[in-house]
């Protein structure tokens, strides 16, 4: 019998059903890309997008979980397209977008929220766990950004890519790898933001701090109860609140926002303990 993580992303209920910030068709007729679509934040995303109007293309790794949110969509009447991709893979990536061209003969959103990543201390880490986050949360996002570029360039419309990062300004020990792939992909997406204006392309970044997803079950029963105290909310954040936060930049709210970053954290970068997940040993008085 499969179990229910305690940090799930709400009911499909919930997703299906919950009160919308946005007017209903908001997204009416637009095609969203959405990666790492089958849970967690990605699915909030995919299946908001959903209901405000627009037409999905879904990718990730497990083909289960993407049909899952992909019953959601079209039980909302929605049209998706589910496509297991790898987003490492550079010419996986461009087939992707091509079929999406090919299939809705469009694309106005990408958001990159494909990553993953595990806890532990850097000084540990082998080659192929660095290469499997910095590949994923770094190099991945970038082949899904310049596909999808390119093809705005080609086809001569405009578009708008929207990063899922994290919240990493000072530091989270035992997440090195992270840190680096996503301070990286922050970076590229304000120089893209500023090579890609003249092609109409707006590009920014959504950083979530601690949101109650199926991705908390990596860390510790410790890191688990600390991190919904280290944000002035003192609590989890829900991934609705960063599809809102999406949504609002893929939307004509976000015509003049590009190059930035959208901080949804509960106020957890001016105040509270950064260091949940763990705390370094040597902070408790013994320095190595």
């Amino acid at each position: 019998m499969t179990q229910t993580s305690p940090h799930a992303t709400g009911s499909d209920a919930d997703l299906i059903t919950a009160p919308l910030t946005y007017r209903a068709d908001l997204l009416k007729d637009q095609v969203v890309l959405v990666s790492g679509a089958g849970s967690g934040i990605g699915k909030a995303i995919a299946v908001q997008c959903a209901r405000l109007g627009a037409r999905l293309a879904i990718c990730g790794r497990k083909a289960d979980k993407l049909e899952a949110t992909a019953e959601l969509i079209r039980g909302l009447g929605g049209e998706v397209l589910v496509r297991p991709a790898s987003i490492r893979d550079a010419d996986d990536v461009g087939r992707l977008h091509a079929e999406v061209w090919q299939r809705f003969g469009r694309l106005d959103h990408l958001v990159n929220n494909a990553g993953g990543q595990f806890p532990q201390a850097a000084i540990d880490y082998s080659v192929k766990g660095w290469n499997a986050v910095i590949d994923t949360n770094l190099t991945g996002t970038w082949h899904m950004m310049q596909a999808a570029a390119r093809g705005w360039r080609d086809h001569g419309t405009p578009g708008s890519i929207i990063n899922i990062v994290t919240v990493i300004w000072r530091g989270m020990p035992g997440v090195a790898h992270t840190c680096a792939a996503r301070a990286g992909v922050i970076y590229l997406s304000k120089t893209v933001a500023i090579e890609w204006a003249p092609l109409n392309i707006r590009v920014n970044c959504v950083a979530p701090g601690a949101i109650a997803t199926e991705g908390m079950d990596v860390y510790s029963d410790e890191a688990q109860r600390d991190l919904p105290r280290s944000n002035l909310m003192q609590r989890f954040g829900q991934a609705r609140d960063v599809a809102d936060a999406v949504t609002y930049l893929a939307g004509p709210s976000g015509a003049f926002v590009t190059g930035e970053v959208m901080v949804v954290d509960g106020g957890n970068q001016v105040w509270g303990d950064q260091w949940t997940i763990p705390r370094p040993d040597y902070f408790g008085g013994q320095r190595p």
